[in-house]
């Protein structure tokens, strides 16, 4: 067996050239092959981006980038963004939301945000597909049609990009007609009773109009199993899709890409494993806050309450994955559909200018059945003789939620070169309406029978849970709300070329945004109908309007044709909005940011090294933070979620390294590194008791899923076997972070974490006038077991009630949290045609 130290050793092995966050994972575009074998046969070939709204080489764009290539996504079988999640581009952070792979998070640079998961909140990094800008992070993991790269690109880009890139980009590239007859099909098998599928076919172009089709199937059994008869697991997914791509050219200068495109991802949450019991070791008493047992932001100095015990079967594992639930739960899969098309005409007026057209307008209906934690969230059960069988003791939260999301948006550029200088220029508009709402029955019970004996139960799925379930139609409603966004911008960029080798960019954004929202329940009240009570709690709708102007200036210098420095400064802003897990409906602004960054790039070694580094600092003001409380409403006291903005700077600092080696003909060594340090500055809280009392403490909080130490390492090397273009192909990368938070409330961190992944394929076997690709894979190849998310919120003390100085301790059970996917390997095969 393979221990830590040794997986770190063959780590440092690997990296020892690297995942380019820059290069490693890129090679240049297939629809350019020709030019691409011509690179390859003098060393690593040139990356073709469009960080600048236009085609440039990546190593002569000063911009902090990665780019993973279609190549890079079948080595590491990569079917969805989250599969991104172990760390092949260190600076880039993906996590699911809670446990659900139905919403994910998406970061970069330290820019995170805990909970963009409701409608009246911003994502920090803004995602792209061809072009347009994604409003929600739900149906983002759904399954990837036929991606030609996925390009990064780290740090604020406010001016090209606007709001809600201030950690960065993540922007997808499909690919697009040929206008030639040809195809692929894919398909493979795996573990977990997994298998998958894909068709993409390009027809031959008719009359000036070519067109591609896509589609894909891609399904995972549970890897974790619920022990209810009949009720789904945990970690399994059925994602189907399709997509028609239309590329128009009636005439010289004139290209119109026409894109229609649905899916629809049917997954489960990952298990929510009890991690330990009662670790702080809280008990009633007057122990004082400086005992373990302490709610951050409070100053008990007294504790009440029980701690319960566990209920008769539960499970405690701090240590492993779980391959069976302990006790079962009803569950069904969570159904994400997405849809929607994409209009991208372009039109070349002259040498000088292109004009560009994007007209997009894309949907998603979200429906959430979350039954992942069990016994292993509150509330708790104390199992006595008043659990009877009529009246069972109730537990099993099951998170409830469906949400309706649809957008439209346009946007004007001109693109091109006059004499000296390079510009860009648009305009955009984007329009967003979402609604959503939210139940939290339980589904289980327990009782003791005559014997004295525990039975488990089923709840009644429409009145089971004190009147209420999980049905529709039967359902409390914890909230429920209604969004209307509105964003419009103006933006320029020009670039100077004063010399050969001296180029200044200088650009700059106005945008303004409004967003309205409402609140229509509340813990089961109508606020549209109940205006006393939403009153009474302090409610107001949600209507602001916010302006930003966002500058940049980058400073390049190409000291040689293979060494290109950089100095650049840039902006960002993440929009405001509103908690609708608050009775109040609490509103919080925009946070901004700046960033000062230096970089180089460089190739070396007869254009077979490739170096990249880049350090840079970020200033965020404003930074929106969530603290939980205790609000009183409707006779009745509620934990909320509230949003509010930090105080003061928040300091984000960091460095990226890349390296690409080829030492040989067909053996390519990669390697990345990111430092990155965050810091938000004490945050004073206040809590006011029912009493009247209140108690004001200066709380740390902290960037979630942000390590302070990330790398990742790939050995790429390709065999040539016979006189034809057969190929053997070996891939092997590793990627390690260290621990981060999970929450930006509690210092508690997740593990630390060091994950292999392996293919070896026999590639480009001639089949008659087709070409076969056969493979072998495995993610996570030495079954690594670790917490990717630690919850801490059950092994503290409530938020204060009646006495500031007071915390209940009887809804301790102990942290819980979600260990990472198992070992996933299998086989696959690919014809061209």
């Amino acid at each position: 067996m393979i221990t830590k130290i040794g997986r770190a050793t063959l780590l440092a092995g690997t990296m020892f050239a690297g995942l380019a966050a820059s290069n490693a994972y890129a090679e240049a575009p297939a629809a350019d092959t020709a030019a691409a074998d011509a690179a390859a046969d003098s060393g690593l070939g040139d990356i073709v981006v469009t960080a600048t709204k236009r085609e440039t080489n990546l190593q002569e764009t000063p911009i902090a980038i990665a780019v993973v290539n279609q190549a890079a996504l079948k080595d590491r079988h990569v079917q969805s963004l989250y599969d991104l999640a172990d760390g092949g581009v260190p600076s880039l952070r993906v996590a699911t939301f809670e446990a659900r792979q139905s919403a994910l998070t998406i970061g970069i640079r330290g820019i995170v945000p805990l909970d963009a998961n409701q409608p009246a909140r911003e994502q920090g990094v803004g995602i792209y597909v061809d072009g347009v800008y994604m409003g929600r992070q739900h149906g983002l993991n759904a399954a990837l049609f036929d991606v030609e790269r996925v390009e990064v690109l780290k740090g604020p880009q406010g001016t090209l990009f606007g709001r809600n890139t201030e950690g960065g980009a993540l922007s997808i590239v499909s690919k697009a007609p040929t206008g030639e007859f040809g195809g692929r099909i894919d398909g493979g098998v795996g573990n977990y009773g997994a298998y998958n599928g894909s068709l993409h076919v390009d027809l031959p172009e008719m009359a000036g109009f070519s067109v591609k089709l896509d589609g894909v199937l891609q399904h995972q059994d549970p890897t974790t199993k619920n022990p209810l008869e009949g009720q789904a697991g945990f970690n399994q997914y059925h994602r189907k899709g399709g997509r028609v791509a239309v590329r128009w050219q009636p005439i010289d200068g004139i290209t119109d890409d026409f894109s229609y495109d649905v899916a629809r991802d049917a997954n489960t949450p990952f298990y929510s494993q009890l991690l330990n019991y009662n670790p702080n070791g809280c008990v009633a008493g007057t122990q004082a806050a400086s005992a373990a047992c302490t709610l951050p932001g409070t100053q008990y100095t007294n504790l009440t309450g029980t701690v319960k015990p566990l209920l008769p079967g539960v499970v405690v594992n701090g240590k492993t994955r779980m391959k069976t639930a302990d006790i079962g739960v009803p569950q069904q899969p969570s159904v994400d559909k997405t849809h929607g098309f994409t209009n991208a005409l372009k039109w070349a007026v002259s040498p000088e200018i292109e004009l560009r057209a994007i007209t997009a307008w894309r949907g998603v209906d979200a429906t959430q059945w979350d039954n992942s934690g069990g016994a292993h969230r509150v509330p708790v059960v104390n199992l006595t003789a008043a659990c009877t069988q009529t009246a069972p003791c109730a537990f099993s939260r099951y998170s409830l939620a469906d949400l309706r999301q649809r957008q439209f948006s346009q946007e004007l550029q001109a693109v091109g070169t006059v004499g000296k200088i390079d510009y860009v220029a648009g305009l955009f508009y984007f329009n967003e309406h979402v609604s959503d709402d939210a139940a939290t029955p339980n589904s289980n019970g327990v009782y003791l029978n005559g014997a004295g004996q525990p039975v488990y139960t089923i709840l009644d799925s429409c009145t089971g849970s004190s009147g209420y379930g999980s049905d529709v139609g039967c359902r409390s409603i914890d909230r429920a709300s209604e969004v209307w966004s509105k964003s419009y911008a103006a933006y320029g960029q020009l670039t100077y070329n004063a010399t050969e080798q001296l180029h200044l960019t200088v650009g700059g954004r106005y945008t303004h945004d409004e967003k309205k929202g409402v609140l229509h329940y509340s813990r089961n009240v109508n606020y549209d109908v109940e205006t006393g009570k939403a009153d009474a709690a302090g409610y107001s709708p949600l209507d602001k309007t916010w302006n930003r102007f966002n500058p940049m200036a980058t400073l390049a210098y190409d000291v040689s044709d293979d060494l290109h420095v950089y100095a650049k400064y840039a902006t960002g802003y993440r929009a405001g909005g509103a908690s609708s897990r608050t009775a109040n409906y609490q509103a919080f602004n925009p946070e901004d940011v700046k960033s000062y960054e230096i970089g180089l790039k460089s190739d070396f070694w007869d254009h077979r090294a490739r170096f990249n580094l880049a350090g840079y600092i970020m200033d965020r003001k404003n930074s929106q933070v969530d603290i939980s409380s205790i609000q009183s409403f409707n006779g009745s006291n509620y934990n909320n979620l509230v949003s509010i903005n930090a105080p003061g700077t928040t300091k984000i600092r960091g460095i990226e390294a890349d390296l690409t080696l080829e030492p040989i003909d067909g053996l390519t060594l990669n390697a990345s590194y990111a430092y990155t340090y965050t810091h938000i500055p004490l945050v004073p809280i206040t809590y006011t008791g029912t009493n009247g009392a209140s108690t004001t403490v200066d709380q740390q909080f902290y960037i979630v899923f942000t390590p302070r130490n990330a790398a990742s390492g790939s050995i790429d090397y390709v065999l040539p076997i016979g006189r034809n273009d057969t190929k053997l192909k070996f891939h092997f990368d590793g990627n390690y972070s260290q621990a981060t938070q999970a929450f930006d409330q509690f210092a508690t961190k997740n593990d630390a974490s060091l994950i292999f992944n392996g293919r070896i394929s026999l590639a480009d076997i001639g089949v008659g006038n087709q070409k076969l690709t056969l493979g072998v894979w495995a993610r996570n190849l030495f079954n690594e077991q670790y917490v990717f998310r630690r919850d801490p919120s059950n092994s503290l003390p409530g938020a204060p009630t009646t006495d500031v100085s007071t915390g209940s301790i009887n809804n301790i059970l102990g942290d819980y949290g979600n260990f990472n996917a198992p070992r996933t390997f299998g086989l696959d095969a690919s014809i061209a045609f």
